[in-house]
């Protein structure tokens, strides 16, 4: 189990990084917001790019977001039900419910988005407006935020699995596994 455990550290703390960076793509898209507005409002100048950069940061935000938020325990569950388990329904209908739906969900998902994202590589797609992006990056993040949410589903999995087996107790609060 200790092995198993490690694994589910290293999907952890790499999650977390990505929540850092996400935490500060906030402020950077707060920040390229109102310097855009301010720039187009006081000097009658503005670009696509600063639109589609706003947009490409929502869009990390929300795809690599996902896997943090998950990991945190801050995802959204019909809790009317869950919350009259017992601690072990609980991790057993965490562990079902991320083993049945979201897993594999989550990888069908990567899969299908990526000949989407394959196809924008290939021809170098470029956004259609003037002054903007090029689209292939953001579109590589579709598919790697369902493959980063993939992989925290499978490391709550392991910390369920080791919390009913009296390995490790669950931080209600962050789901850090505590020995």
């Amino acid at each position: 189990m200790r092995p198993l455990l490690a694994v589910s550290n290293a999907i952890d703390a790499l999650n977390e990084k990505i929540g850092y960076v996400c935490n500060i793509l906030v402020l950077l898209a707060c920040l390229v917001s109102a310097a855009n507005a301010m720039i187009r409002y006081a000097f009658s100048n503005s670009s696509n790019c600063w639109l589609e950069l706003q947009w490409y940061m929502f869009a990390i935000l929300v795809m690599f977001g996902a896997s943090y938020t998950f990991k945190r325990n801050e995802h959204v569950r019909v809790e009317i039900f869950y919350l009259t388990l017992s601690e072990r329904g609980q991790l057993w209908l965490d562990m079902i419910g991320t083993l049945c739906f979201l897993i594999p969900s989550c990888l069908l998902l990567a899969y299908l988005s990526w000949p989407f994202f394959m196809q924008a590589y290939n021809v170098g797609e470029m956004s259609g407006n003037a002054g903007g992006l090029i689209r292939w990056p953001i579109k590589f993040v579709i598919p790697a935020g369902f493959v980063l949410l993939a992989l925290q589903g499978v490391s709550e999995v392991i910390k369920r699995i080791a919390a009913l087996q009296g390995y490790v107790t669950i931080d209600a609060k962050y789901e850090r596994p505590t020995q």
